[in-house]
């Protein structure tokens, strides 16, 4: 029953969200709840997790859409070297405060204060304070 009510949730909020919200932001929203979710608690955690992730992934993203293609363009021409991670990059994931580079992002891309980039196994990554990534730039 519990299983059943949740997935009711599950799809109900995502048919929810708002028709203009950006559709890559919501795929990959839902893709990184989804993952991270089934790592916490199995499958209902899952769908939990990409319903939430969803909505976050919409309004939560750092970089516009638009603007993704043109900041990964930079961070290439920059020739900055990458940091290999054993694990997948990710969301959520916490970097090394000492061994990796972290990089200043040009005011140009309207990112608020706080964020930072690094090159992760030749992905570029926007990172917090904490060193946490808060974006995949794919």
């Amino acid at each position: 029953m519990t299983r059943k009510l949740l997935l009711a949730l599950a799809t109900t909020s995502l048919f929810a969200l708002p028709m203009a919200a950006q559709a890559q932001g919501i795929l990959r929203g839902a893709a990184e709840g989804a993952e991270v979710g089934a790592d916490a608690a199995g499958p209902v955690g899952g769908i939990v997790g990409g319903a939430v992730g969803a909505a976050t992934g919409t309004v939560g993203g750092i970089l516009g859409v638009d603007e993704r293609p043109r900041f990964r363009s930079y961070v290439r021409e920059r020739g900055v070297s990458s940091y290999s991670w054993g694990g997948p990059v990710r969301v959520g994931t916490v970097l090394p405060e000492d061994s990796v580079t972290y990089y200043d992002v040009p005011t140009e891309y309207r990112v608020r204060p706080g964020y930072r980039y690094t090159i992760v196994n030749d992905q570029p990554v926007l990172v917090d304070r904490g060193h946490r990534i808060v974006e995949v730039v794919e």
